[in-house]
């Protein structure tokens, strides 16, 4: 499995606190794939699709070579990295991990061969719907649509199939970030048009620092109550700030 790499090598899976969404505060450990299929200009991990020889656009110009920033490890290697932690709810992250189905199904079969008390939550982007093997072992999708402030084009981002396919797993919440009000109305066009319960939906503030979460803030909670839709914080950035592998 391609996963993102830290600055010392290691692989970028560690032991923290869900900070968003419905499971906000549980233990949890983290397993970063690299590669993604969208390029969103905010992107807080762009370290895991934003190539030296490509040509796409962010906020911060800078590019990442792909060798330096993928490390490659077996199932059984990263259940041998993650043994020592005392804590079996996974979250695998990315990048985009349904870009590498296959391989976690087989790190969840391996994880789960170890302690049988495993779960797993996903978080994805909405734009592909995984197999049977791989919806029948996850507990929990997080998906997190992107909306026209990701700077990446509606025909690559929004797939309604897609999504009435995942709402119908009974598994899914949908993640908004959200700043303005043109975004909220970009949300409400988006929920109908694909009928997702207001019980599955949380308005998260478009923030990558704690000073833009806390401007933002607001709005988000404000339009989250006056729709009936959940407000997300962003726990793991007011409490470790903008840094990799918390």
């Amino acid at each position: 499995m391609k996963l993102a790499r830290m600055p010392d090598g290691s692989p970028e899976i560690f032991h923290t606190l869900q900070g968003e969404g419905r499971n906000v505060g549980t233990p949890s450990v983290f397993i970063r794939a690299s590669l993604c299929n969208l390029h969103c200009v905010w992107c807080d991990t762009a370290y895991t699709w934003n190539w030296e020889d490509t040509n796409f656009s962010h906020e911060n110009d800078r590019k990442f070579r792909r060798e330096e920033q993928i490390v490659e490890l077996s199932s059984n290697e990263i259940c041998e990295f993650v043994e020592p932690f005392p804590c079996n709810n996974f979250v695998f992250t990315g990048g985009e991990p349904l870009l590498q189905e296959k391989a976690w199904v087989e790190l969840m079969d391996a994880l789960l061969a170890a302690n049988p008390g495993s779960t797993f939550e996903v978080e994805t982007n909405g734009t592909l719907f995984p197999g049977a093997a791989f919806l029948e072992r996850v507990h929990q999708f997080n998906v997190s649509p992107k909306l026209c402030n990701s700077g990446v084009e509606e025909s690559r981002r929004y797939f309604p199939d897609v999504i009435r396919s995942l709402r119908d797993t009974g598994k899914v919440d949908f993640k908004f970030v959200v700043g303005d009000q043109e975004d909220l109305d970009e949300v409400l066009r988006f929920v109908g048009d694909c009928e997702i319960p207001t019980q599955n939906i949380f308005l998260m503030p478009r923030a990558l620092t704690v000073a833009e979460l806390e401007k933002n803030q607001s709005f988000a909670a404000e339009a989250a109550q006056s729709k009936g839709f959940k407000y997300s914080d962003r726990l793991h950035l007011r409490l470790y700030g903008a840094k990799r592998g918390v």
